[in-house]
């Protein structure tokens, strides 16, 4: 099992389980993030922050 950082640009994860508690965990799943969900890394920031991904259709960027 991979934590988001941990995946390479250009590889299609699935998302096995969500971290965190509370208002960040909602945000996440508010997002689209959901478990079973499709996760498509597009681009990474030279220093790993932000990541750009394709989930559920549209393209998003975390930090």
């Amino acid at each position: 099992m991979k934590t988001l950082k941990e995946v390479k640009i250009g590889e299609t994860v699935c998302v096995v389980k969500l971290h965190g508690e509370g208002a960040v965990k909602r945000r996440i799943m508010d997002m689209g993030i959901t478990k079973g969900t499709e996760v498509f890394v597009r681009k990474v920031a030279p220093l790993g922050d932000p990541i750009e991904i394709t989930v559920r259709g549209y393209e998003l960027s975390l930090r």
